[in-house]
């Protein structure tokens, strides 16, 4: 069980059924932080924690956005200068989409990583 890709898993059901919104559970930190880059990207609308006494869920709005998203696994460290390669694997074509990178300054996509300079590992694909 790994929440991040079960969460994206529950993304993309939900999309393809045209559903407005979903729940996705078991909730983690790092879950959350991907979320947020979805949404600030675009992909998603509003997303809330909801406590539940156990480990949590997250209600997701959806908007419809999403053809294809996922998580990738290993966690490949990806450098600055071989972004490019990771999006010719992962991405449909240039300039679509978005890969999802852990970096030292938190999570970001990789279009934020390359500008600031920063590598990181690569956590998940959204286009």
């Amino acid at each position: 069980m790994e929440p991040l890709a079960n969460g994206l898993t529950t993304i993309i059901n939900n999309e393809m059924r045209n559903k407005r919104e979903c729940i996705i559970s078991p909730a983690s930190k790092l879950l959350g932080r991907v979320l947020r880059v979805m949404q600030l990207n675009g992909y998603i609308g509003e997303f809330e924690f909801i406590d539940d006494g156990r480990s949590g869920k997250f209600k997701v709005q959806l908007l419809g956005r999403i053809n294809k998203c996922g998580g990738i696994r290993p966690r490949f460290p990806a450098k600055v200068d071989k972004f490019e390669e990771w999006e010719k694997k992962f991405l449909p074509s240039r300039e679509v989409g978005i890969l999802i990178v852990s970096t030292p300054k938190g999570v970001l996509s990789h279009k934020e990583a390359k500008q600031k300079r920063i590598g990181g590992r690569l956590l998940a694909f959204v286009y």
